[in-house]
């Protein structure tokens, strides 16, 4: 398998997306930051494209209308997470998402975006571009470390 294969797929992971993909380019495939960069972040948002439809047509169009015990589950998950950040997220607006998907750290990121952004009802439309804009700044911001620039104490 190509090393440019081997990153797009790790950054399609969840929990592990670009942040891991990255340093794995350039340490241990010896990639330039910019190629790793580019496999990584193409191969991060790959996958919300199908998470986001993926979680309406499950969640919206399945389970909820058809099981009576996910209805009630998802529809107090729903509520009481709107109830807990509904008002950062009504603060920020976009950039809530925005910023949520840039930070880079388990379990923030462009999975996790795609499922804030279901929940809180931002059309595909809105959302795919605002989490891209979250990945690209998280990869940014991770490759930045990965070649020494940005020096994080916790890292």
């Amino acid at each position: 398998m190509s090393p440019q294969l081997i990153i797009l797929l790790i950054s399609m992971l969840p929990i592990i997306e670009l942040r891991g993909a990255i340093p794995v380019a350039v340490g241990v495939y010896h990639m330039s930051v910019a190629k790793a960069f580019f496999w990584a972040v193409l191969g991060n948002i790959i996958p919300i494209i199908f998470v986001l439809l993926g979680l309406d047509l499950l969640i919206n169009k399945f389970l909820i209308h058809r099981i009576y015990f996910f209805n009630r589950f998802f529809t107090w998950l729903f509520e009481r997470t709107k109830k807990n950040h509904s008002k950062k997220f009504k603060r920020w607006k976009d950039w809530a998402l925005v910023i949520f998907v840039a930070i880079p750290l388990p379990l923030t990121g462009a999975w996790s975006g795609a499922v804030a952004a279901f929940v809180f009802g931002i059309p595909i439309k809105r959302a795919l571009p605002l989490i891209g804009l979250g990945v690209i700044i998280a990869g940014i911001v991770v490759s930045l470390v990965t070649v020494g620039i940005i020096n994080l104490p916790f890292i």
